[in-house]
């Protein structure tokens, strides 16, 4: 895709998960996390591969106790025999120096391993047991994330920090510090890892907070002092609409500044809902960026006094339900198909102009008028669907123009 006006990703440190590398020249990563219990292997190897499906390309999930870490490597082989390679992220809190040393088998299968420097350990054990997780991950050759939270700091380094501010002649606020203390705790262990024989380019660094100010502060001083690889993410983001301005608006602003070299979207699912809907909002806030592609989205219009009808709602709907249940199957066919551009629009009124930007569009007349939709292909008009078949007729054309310029001519339309 073409790159945005004074867009320039900074350069960090390459750091290779399985077949994906974090960082370096390589595309940002979109990343997601299960909510099943990883004790349950058979629930747990679904979702990931469910998550993968998707698009994450990174998969997190919980290693909490033994009867988790023990089912590890079995969910790797059963995802193996999936034929769904998605490196799987171990998070550890409190007790991963146990787990890791236990059970080697899950240290193995795991591709990386995310470390809490917040709850690693407390007092004269924290230098221990954060040794003992790197020791882990040099045996194994894994990448460590050290994932920094503001709501698990580091409480002896935020009092000993709040300590120094008051005795300062220029006190911060103590919101300042506690953004500093994420920092610090970020810095250091990596510079602790380092001491112990692990390469930049097996460290990635996060400092998670949940509020939007307070992330864009951070991730830009943050950047500013390293050069690791960045995971970026408004942690505990909230549900629903909430959750997904507050991600955009925080991570739009520092993507745009060139920060962040893998992402997650932490939404609160609805009871019973979908998790895999917070790997489709990370891949529409970095494709409508125009920083990846992964699926041709659809333009369309919000609707007005000229489209009371339901009619053009229903169809773009229907179709970016079709792109997205089609998009496993032309993305291993049709290369590039990923940016094409599509539009269903409502009424004359913006419509044909809207569909003649796309590479193929449709305009549906507006309210009290029989349906008589002109399509554009290229900026060019195509055809006038009429009746009651127009998205199947809409879709047909779709299929024969991905088949006809990201394939080959004669290849028969593929289905899901």
């Amino acid at each position: 895709m073409n790159e945005l006006p004074n867009y320039t990703r900074q350069r960090r440190v390459g750091v290779r998960v399985g077949a994906i590398t974090i960082g370096g020249d390589h595309p940002i990563v979109v990343q997601s996390m299960t909510n099943t219990d990883t004790a349950d292997a058979a629930a747990t190897a679904k979702q990931v591969q469910q998550l993968a499906a998707a698009g994450s390309e990174l998969v997190r999930i919980t290693v909490d106790t033994e009867a988790a870490a023990a089912q590890v490597e079995r969910i790797r082989q059963m995802l193996d025999l999936l034929g769904c390679r998605v490196p799987l992220i171990g998070d550890f809190h409190y007790n991963g120096h146990q787990l890791l040393t236990k059970y080697p088998a899950c240290a193995q299968a795991l591709g990386k391993y995310r470390i809490n420097p917040g709850n690693v350990g407390f007092g004269r054990k924290r230098d221990g047991q954060f040794s003992t997780m790197i020791e882990v991950a040099l045996k194994y050759r894994k990448p460590v994330r050290i994932g920094v939270n503001w709501g698990s700091l580091d409480a002896s380094l935020v009092a000993a920090m709040m300590d120094d501010n008051a005795r300062s002649a220029t006190p911060l606020s103590a919101a300042e510090v506690t953004r500093e203390a994420l920092i610090q705790s970020a810095l250091l262990s990596a510079a602790r890892a380092e001491e112990l024989g692990m390469g930049r380019d097996q460290i990635v660094l996060s400092c998670k907070v949940s509020g939007v100010q307070d992330l864009i502060a951070v991730y830009s001083e943050l950047s500013r002092r390293c050069d690791y690889a960045l995971h970026l993410g408004l942690t505990e983001a909230g549900m629903g609409s909430k959750g997904i301005v507050a991600s955009t608006a925080a991570m739009g602003i520092l993507l745009q500044q060139g920060i962040g070299d893998t992402i997650r979207v932490s939404l609160t699912p609805e009871p019973g809902g979908d998790r895999t809907h917070e790997v489709v909002v990370a891949q529409e806030i970095l494709q409508t960026m125009g920083l990846r592609a992964f699926t041709p989205l659809v333009t369309a219009c919000p609707g007005c006094g000229r489209t009371t009808s339901t009619v053009f709602q229903e169809l773009a709907q229907d179709i970016q339900a079709y792109v997205r249940t089609q998009m496993p199957i032309w993305k291993s066919v049709y290369p590039g198909v990923e940016e094409m551009t599509l539009a269903v629009m409502g009424c004359v009124v913006n419509g044909p102009g809207e569909s003649k930007h796309a590479n193929v569009g449709i305009s549906l007349p507006g309210s009290g008028e029989a349906p008589a939709a002109p399509v554009f292909v290229d900026g060019e008009k195509f055809t006038i669907l009429r009746g009651d078949n127009i998205a199947g007729e809409f879709k047909q054309i779709l299929d024969n123009y991905i088949v006809t310029h990201y394939g080959h001519a004669a290849a028969a339309p593929a289905t899901a």
